[in-house]
């Protein structure tokens, strides 16, 4: 492991706005341990293997509640390790963005505990309530498994957006920081994906590459985050109304992937 990023992840996380019990953990479960261990891997990542940039990291509140809403690409959630990692290197003070992970991830031998312990809960919507009543950084990807599931050629693509994370950005007076992770199709060229090999091992799909194996390929990436959007409501409107402001945030992230593929900044 880099001993440059632990010492840098030992000295942030004294700074983060987690409350630590003398066991090390606090009442979510999450784990000073836990997470001095993924925060070291996601560095290494972040800062030496896809040379990660974040833009518009003025966007990101420093403090209170906030859902970062983005699009999903790379074959599986490569996209959420660095806006887990562009939170907690870039911002000042650090900040944990904590994600609602699949429900499959349950399936998965060892998974959802250390799930858990990083911060990343399932993706229940009362977690999710729960985590923006006490003033925490949610992540949201609309576009769910499908968004992963995109072939290459279908990279910077949008699909089919959820509209739970609007009603609920409603109910709780939260503002939507809408984001764009650019990189994530050209790290995991997808050309295939085995969905009936993937439910065999409890997950919705195995991607192909051209190479066979979904190993990320070492590719620049970037995140850029967009000006906060606040939208006013109670969450019990109707469809249409609810629809109407996921496609202005959808819109916004179509922005911000053309931003970041063109080489501009945010």
């Amino acid at each position: 492991m880099d001993a440059e990023i632990r010492r840098e992840v030992r000295e942030r996380l004294g700074r983060i706005e987690l409350s630590f019990n003398e066991q090390g953990t606090d009442r979510y479960g999450i784990s000073r341990d836990h997470l001095m261990v993924f925060l070291s891997i996601l560095g290494w990542f972040y800062r030496r293997y896809f040379r990660t940039r974040a833009y518009g990291m003025e966007h990101v509140p420093t403090s209170g509640r906030a859902m970062l809403v983005g699009n999903h690409s790379g074959g599986y959630a490569i996209d959420a390790g660095m806006v887990i990692a562009s939170c907690f290197f870039e911002l000042e003070p650090p900040r944990l963005a904590q994600g609602m992970v699949e429900k499959f991830i349950s399936r998965v031998p060892f998974a959802a505990p250390w799930a858990n312990r990083t911060g990343q809960h399932s993706g229940l919507p009362e977690h999710a309530e729960r985590l923006l009543r006490d003033e925490k950084l949610l992540m949201v990807f609309p576009e769910g498994a499908r968004g992963t599931a995109k072939l290459f050629t279908e990279r910077y693509s949008l699909v089919k957006f959820g509209t739970g994370f609007v009603r609920l950005a409603l109910q709780t007076g939260t503002p939507i920081v809408p984001l764009a992770f650019v990189g994530g199709g050209e790290a995991l060229p997808t050309v295939a994906n085995l969905y009936k090999l993937g439910r065999f091992f409890g997950a919705p799909y195995l991607p192909v590459t051209p190479y066979l194996l979904p190993i990320p390929l070492p590719v620049a990436t970037s995140v850029h985050y967009g000006k906060p959007m606040v939208f006013e409501g109670t969450g019990d409107e109707e469809d249409a109304v609810v629809l109407a402001m996921v496609g202005q945030v959808k819109e916004r992230i179509a922005g911000l992937i053309e931003q970041g593929r063109s080489g501009g900044e945010r």
